[in-house]
């Protein structure tokens, strides 16, 4: 039995481009197949406007071949860029929160009223 089911998302990284699809390593039992026609809903002329040689993305898996150790893939409805090393941290309110900025606007709203009205009298 694979590891892997349909409807799953998965990484790999992108071995190989025709112009047909694009080939993915998934591990070191299992390749993958992109076909033009799971890259995108638009048009799609040139594959490596999507992803590149090399690439880490991730793909979601619509059907398995296990005999062969094949799989093929789609990226279409998915986000399938790899966060490259940049992890999502959570934002700390501070006590302050936005007194500052409230604090501070009806200064800034001086400021350039008198900017404002100094570019007019020239």
């Amino acid at each position: 039995m694979t590891k892997y089911k349909k409807g799953s998302i998965i990484r790999g990284t992108v071995t190989g481009i025709e112009t047909y699809g694009v080939f993915v390593s998934c591990d070191e039992y299992y390749s993958g197949l992109i076909h033009i026609s799971e890259i995108s809903y638009s048009y799609v002329k040139n594959i490596t406007d999507f992803v590149n040689v090399g690439d880490l993305i991730y793909a979601e898996v619509i059907d398995i071949d296990e005999s062969l150790g094949q799989l093929k893939l789609s990226i279409k409805n998915i986000d399938y860029r790899y966060n490259r090393g940049v992890r999502k941290r959570r934002i700390i309110e501070t006590e302050s929160g936005f007194k500052t900025l409230a604090s501070m606007l009806p200064i800034w709203i001086e400021e350039n009223l008198k900017k404002m009205t100094k570019s007019v009298d020239k």
